[in-house]
């Protein structure tokens, strides 16, 4: 199981972190791009903080955050059931965390893209970690659901 989380995990940071260097050296910083007219744009944004720039300007703590909440994640990983969609959601979170991470610890922020407006509401940026982030979060939830954890 170990090993096909490790292979998920390295695609998707390789993944995010091709899309994030494409999009800083191409787009211009807080310039969009319109892909589908009055829906989904390519934005470059530098988040400073978390979702929706929570914790904007507190870096450390979001760096020891995230160290902790990778530590937590690898204990409880053994407590699940070795499914192809919990190996997947772990791979998901893991890649998508670290995608994050490493641009925490590189620049000092994360580099957000993916802007959609959506019924007049323009949707916060994120990236490709973060879908990543959010598909795993939402299997793990299926799992724990379905009792496929040991607690």
């Amino acid at each position: 199981m170990k090993k096909k989380i490790l292979l998920i995990s390295i695609i998707i940071f390789i993944i995010d972190l091709i899309t994030k260097l494409i999009v800083d050296f191409k787009l211009e910083l807080a310039k969009s791009i319109e892909i589908i007219k009055n829906f989904f744009y390519l934005t470059k944004v530098y988040n400073y903080g978390a979702s929706w720039s929570f914790l904007a300007g507190h870096q450390i703590l979001l760096i020891i955050i995230t160290i902790i909440m990778l530590i937590i994640l690898f204990l409880y990983q053994r407590k699940f059931q070795k499914n192809k969609k919990n190996i997947l959601a772990f791979g998901l979170l893991y890649g998508g965390i670290f995608g994050n991470l490493i641009n925490r610890l590189v620049y000092d922020y994360v580099i957000d893209f993916l802007d959609f407006k959506i019924f007049g509401y323009d949707f916060p940026v994120f990236n490709i970690a973060d879908i990543c982030i959010v598909l795993g979060i939402f299997l793990l939830m299926i799992a724990i659901i379905k009792k496929e954890d040991e607690n």
